[in-house]
């Protein structure tokens, strides 16, 4: 039987993304553990909140996916406040779904091993440093092979003992 983690990962992704969720599955599936998603792997019967709660209850672990999924090349920020009152503006800017967010913070509170990974350039709740205990890495890339590399197996490895951990000891 594997051991169930819930995947916070946009369900429309571009063809270079899919190809990294897909490795990410892999890894999961080597490990013995089980993705489960919202939209992905559990359709709600009820509000979609609400069904991501049921569904996290249920899992030992979260990988938090911050894929970028809007662009903007300008915007404004604080509009209304001066530049020395924190207003101003920022290009090039990137955001992950808000779910990202929203999902985070249940798995936070439910106190599970989270694994967070995000695409250049994404920040912002979860994704800020030192928000949470939790180290945020950047998006892994594939090797010609499609492959990760050595170290962010490694990365793997240890989270994957610590959602053994919590199921194990939880469960």
């Amino acid at each position: 039987m594997k051991i169930p983690v819930f995947v916070s990962s946009p369900t429309k992704l571009n063809p270079e993304q899919e190809k990294i969720r897909i490795a990410i599955f892999n890894a999961l599936d080597q490990y013995g553990l089980e993705p489960r998603a919202l939209g992905q792997s559990d359709y709600p019967t009820q509000l979609p909140l609400r069904e991501v709660v049921v569904i996290a209850k249920h899992c030992a672990g979260a990988i938090i996916l911050g894929f970028e999924q809007q662009f903007a090349p300008i915007i404004e920020i604080r509009r209304g406040l001066t530049k020395t009152k924190g207003g101003g503006s920022a290009s090039n800017v990137s955001y992950p779904t808000a779910w990202n967010n929203l999902e985070a913070g249940i798995v936070y509170s439910l106190r599970l091993p989270i694994l967070v990974f995000r695409d250049e350039g994404i920040t912002g709740g979860i994704f800020d440093n030192g928000v949470s205990d939790v180290f945020i890495h950047n998006m892994p890339a594939l090797d010609a092979n499609g492959k990760f590399n050595k170290a962010v197996n490694d990365v793997f490895l240890k989270w994957q003992a610590d959602v053994r951990r919590h199921y194990y000891e939880e469960g």
